[in-house]
Formats: structure tokens, C-alpha cells, sequence
């Protein structure tokens, strides 16, 4: 039984769960005990009622919903026909990542903690909910979690006769050993970024390589944000969306990061490699050819722009060889140094390749086969679609706002996707950007004679545009918006479209340009002013009412 050892499953969004579960995985194997971590959706859902010892470690994302990659086991959990005593044989610990400052807190790790509670597991502690808005974030309640988890579990799997716990000074094995690859060794058939011939609909694992048609700066020159208008051609892609459905993008690494970390690290580019998995079993990136070049993997997938977290200093700090250095790395990565690790790090939005510029002694010492356990993979980004195939058929439009902001460091932050996105230019040629489509949780009425009040300040009016063209494709006129944003010379986005509808009697239109007087006037006042037909919609037409921001 104790060979089966522990089974971490994660619920994930923006990569916190996978984090904390990677941790509890890393200390698992410290006290000789096998352990696997896998996203809860890629788990053998059959084999759980096998499992003798399982930790769940989800976040909630959103108004209380699960995380993406926990959707299916969410479905399969909460089955009616599910006996009792179906895990009547598992110990349990369910550790919940959330915000206090939402109000269904928490909500996946207690609902979670309770179905497994009547299926008859047998917790091993009460559920335990980390919290974003703690002064040192989740932390302050994962850490006393963990040692009394480790309290319980080795009470049931003690440490084999004759080993020790493993230090945290010691460094574990990585988790891929990278093969560099002989220079002069043949280069595959066919160059390395060639996209696979789709099999299915486009999906994380499968992007469709879009080409880019448009970038068009929708705001005026003048105007501090820049918001454009992209278009991506999807022909012969199979993918089909409707309105209020959301296209995920994954971004790359400008070139003049990429650069300086390699010379940072002291890595050639254009050096090819094969990984290999540490311990069988363990699965190979799926995102990253076999084999592979350094300038690919620090390009399209090492998140090097990242705010890096609180494991990345404990790994760092082990390879430091700088004493000034590694004190300080110890202490950010200490419970004790949250507090000074948040206003270093999360309060200005420091990049791991900033937090590499100001260790240069320990970066320059980082093994190359560690840099998939120091740095997480660049996520997926989405986006609302803001057209729709029945006005541009074989087309993708979406409103991207570029991300840029102050905070106390000199250089400007950036957001990661948008500033890609706006940089790329389909007149210097075959631009091609990576994506696929997810089914959005906005659904328009299914009778096209249900009128729609649409309330979108800002790019929020993407997923209202869509609709929009989707309604008056088919004839529809029951389309009322409330648009606003700061002045209507300067980010009024699409004017002369919904001008126009407005002249074609498809759209009734009501804008708030908040700047544009003395008084600032919102959308909620354009609302209240035309109180009398908004209600009048609703209680006599049953109008749907939407709002995005």
C-alpha cells in the first residue's frame, strides 16, 4: 500500500495550484515517499477510488466556478450515480487558493471537501483556504497546512528504516536532464516552427497558426492608451465561434529579452537539445519540439516576464554559490521574508528576468537542465471575439488593449500579450499568431426576437460588437447599447459602425464620454436617465441585460 505513495491533483488558472502542488510534490519526495502531481483533468478519474492518499489543491476562479483544467472531473464528481462509499478507501487534504475579497471565497475547496465527505473519504485535516488578500497572500495559511499534512502522512507512511528527511540545502534532481545536441549534427526534416497538420479542432495542445490580415490603432495618436482592432485570417482551420465566445493567444517573448537572457545565463541560441524525464513516467512539455533550439524554448515557452514566486528564490538560492547573494534569496524564499519578498517583487511588478539582472552571480550559476523547474511556462491569454462569421466569414476580430503602466521601478511594465500583439505588422509579411477558440459564459438569447440591453464601457464592447453583427446578420433589430469610455475624439471605439447601424434603425445607442464635460458622466448615469425604456424592455419584452468591462 505505502508503495502506492501520495497522488497531488491540481485545479489551476493562472498557475498558483499548479505551484503550491508542485511544492507539496517536491517535499513528498524529500521524505522518500513517490509522489505524482497531474492536473485534475488529466487524471484516470476511474483509478481514484484505487488511491490510498490523494492531496487536491484548487483554485476558484471567477463567481465561484473551477479552474479550466478541472471542468471534466468537476462534471464526473458531482454525478448522481456516483455509490457513497465510492472512495471509501481515501485519505484526503483539500487546500483551497481564493480571493476574500469575492463573495463565493473558496467555494471549489469547500464544495469539493464536502462530495468528497459523502463519497465516504476520510479527510485527513479540515479544508484548508489560502486567501490573495491576506497581507502574506495564500502562504499564510499554506505553510501551517503543510506541516500539519506532513504530521498526518507520515504518521501513515513513515520515512523507510534507515534514511532521513531530505535537507531543504539539498538540491533535488531536475525534473528533464537537457541533451545538448552535437553542432555539427543534422537538422530535422522541415524547419523546427513548421505547424503540424491540424487533427481536430484547434486546441492548447493543436493552436492554429492564424495569419494576421489587420493591426489598427483604434484611439487617436494622442490618446495615452492604445487600443487596436486585429484581424486574423482562420480559413481552413475548422474553427467556429458565436457571439460571446473567447479566443486564447499564446504570446511570445520579445527578442530583446530573449537576448539578454541568454547572455545572461550565458546560453547560446541556436544550441539544439533533447530533454529526457528524471523519473519514468513523467510525461515530455507537449508544447516543445523534440529536439529543440535554447532560442525557442526561452522564446515561446519560459516565462520570463513573469513576477516570479516565492519558489523560484528557494530554487535560485540553492544554486547561488554569492554568500550576499544567497542570504538574500533564502530570506525571500523564508516564511518570515514574505513580507519584503511581496514589496521587492509583486508590489512593482518585477519580471524574473529583472530579479536575474539583480543576482547576476547565482544566474550566471543556474544549470541549464533546471530551467523548466525554475521557470513557468508562458500561459495562454484570452481574449472576447469581437466579430462575427455570419458578417466576416473565415475572419477573427478582437479589441486589444496594449498594457502599460508606472509603478516605482524606472522601465514601464508591460503586459506580455498585447505588447506582442501590437508589434506585429502583416505588412512585413506572413505573420502568424497561435490560437484556438473556448466556449464563452455569455450566451445570447436563442430567439432572435429577444431584445438585448448590452452595457460595455471600454474594449468591454468586444463581445457586444460580436453579438451585434450576429443579430443583424440575421435581421434582428432589438439591439440596445450603452457604450462608454473617456472622449468621443479619442477612444470611441467603432463609431462610425455603430453610426450606422443606429441610421439603419438596427441599434439604439446610448454613450457616455466621461472627460468631455465638467461633470464626469458614465455609463450608469446614460442608464438611470433612460430608466423608463430600459424598464420597459424588461418587464413588458423580457429583454436580456449583459455587461462586460
Amino acid at each position: 500500500m505505502a508503495e502506492k505513495g501520495l497522488l497531488v491533483l491540481f485545479g489551476s488558472q493562472t498557475g498558483t495550484a499548479q505551484d503550491t502542488a508542485e511544492r507539496v510534490g517536491r517535499e513528498a519526495q524529500r521524505r522518500h515517499l513517490r509522489c505524482r502531481v497531474q492536473a485534475l483533468d488529466s487524471c484516470d478519474l476511474a483509478n481514484l477510488i484505487h488511491e490510498p492518499l490523494v492531496v487536491f489543491v484548487c483554485a476558484t476562479t471567477g463567481q465561484g466556478d473551477p479552474p479550466d483544467n478541472m471542468k471534466m472531473f468537476w462534471r464526473f464528481l458531482f454525478r448522481k450515480s456516483l455509490p457513497a462509499s465510492s472512495l471509501c478507501q481515501l485519505d484526503y487534504a483539500v487546500l483551497g487558493l481564493g480571493d476574500s475579497s469575492y463573495p463565493k471565497f473558496n467555494f471549489i475547496a469547500k464544495k469539493l471537501h464536502k462530495r468528497l465527505l459523502q463519497l465516504g473519504g476520510n479527510p485527513l485535516l479540515p479544508v484548508a483556504l489560502g486567501d490573495d488578500q491576506h497581507d502574506l497572500g495564500p502562504d499564510a495559511v499554506i505553510d501551517p497546512w503543510l506541516v500539519a499534512l506532513w504530521e498526518k502522512i507520515l504518521a501513515l507512511y513513515p520515512v523507510p528504516p534507515g534514511l532521513e528527511i531530505i535537507s531543504p540545502n539539498v538540491c533535488l534532481p531536475p525534473k528533464y536532464t537537457l541533451h545538448y545536441l552535437p553542432e555539427d549534427s543534422p537538422e530535422p526534416e522541415g524547419a523546427l516552427l513548421q505547424p503540424a497538420a491540424p487533427q481536430g479542432a484547434p486546441c492548447e495542445l493543436q493552436p492554429f497558426p492564424a495569419r494576421v490580415v489587420s493591426n489598427q490603432r483604434l484611439t487617436a495618436q494622442a490618446h495615452f492608451q492604445d487600443v487596436r482592432l486585429m484581424e486574423f485570417d482562420i480559413a481552413g482551420s475548422g474553427i467556429t465561434f458565436s457571439a460571446g465566445d473567447v479566443v486564447m493567444i499564446q504570446p511570445q517573448n520579445c527578442p530583446e529579452d530573449v537576448q539578454q537572457f541568454c547572455q545572461l545565463l550565458r546560453l547560446e541560441p541556436h544550441r539544439r537539445f533533447v530533454l529526457e524525464p528524471t523519473e519514468p513516467g513523467t510525461s515530455l512539455p507537449p508544447l516543445l519540439p523534440q529536439p529543440c533550439t535554447i532560442q525557442y524554448l526561452v522564446t515561446h515557452y519560459l516565462d520570463i516576464s513573469c513576477v516570479p514566486r516565492r519558489s523560484f528564490f528557494e530554487l535560485l538560492a540553492s544554486f547561488s554559490t554569492n554568500e550576499l547573494e544567497r542570504e538574500k534569496l533564502q530570506e525571500f524564499s523564508s516564511a518570515q521574508g514574505q513580507e519584503e519578498l511581496y514589496s521587492y517583487c509583486n508590489r512593482p511588478r518585477r519580471t524574473t528576468l529583472e530579479v536575474l539582472w539583480d543576482f547576476p552571480h547565482s544566474t550566471c550559476a543556474i544549470p541549464a537542465d533546471y530551467l523548466l523547474d525554475l521557470i513557468p511556462r508562458i500561459r495562454p491569454r484570452a481574449f472576447s471575439i469581437a466579430s462575427s462569421l455570419l458578417a466576416h466569414p473565415e475572419r477573427m476580430q478582437i479589441l486589444v488593449a496594449v498594457v502599460r503602466y508606472k509603478t516605482r521601478l524606472s522601465k514601464p511594465r508591460r503586459g506580455l500579450c498585447s505588447t506582442w500583439l501590437a508589434s506585429l505588422n502583416p505588412e512585413q509579411g506572413d505573420v502568424r499568431v497561435p490560437l484556438w477558440v473556448k466556449k464563452g459564459g455569455m450566451k445570447f438569447p436563442a430567439d432572435p426576437a429577444t431584445p438585448v440591453i448590452m452595457i460595455g464601457p471600454g474594449t468591454g464592447v468586444a463581445p457586444f460588437r460580436a453579438a451585434i453583427q450576429e443579430r443583424v446578420a440575421l435581421g434582428q433589430r432589438g439591439n440596445c447599447l450603452f457604450f462608454g469610455c473617456r472622449h468621443q475624439s479619442k477612444d470611441f471605439y467603432c463609431q462610425a459602425e455603430w453610426e450606422e447601424l443606429v441610421t439603419k434603425g438596427f441599434l439604439t445607442l446610448f454613450t457616455a464620454f466621461s472627460r468631455d464635460q465638467e461633470e464626469k458622466v458614465y455609463v450608469q448615469h446614460r442608464i438611470r436617465e433612460n430608466g423608463k425604456l430600459v424598464w420597459e424592455l424588461l418587464s413588458s419584452e423580457n429583454a436580456h441585460i449583459y455587461l462586460a468591462g
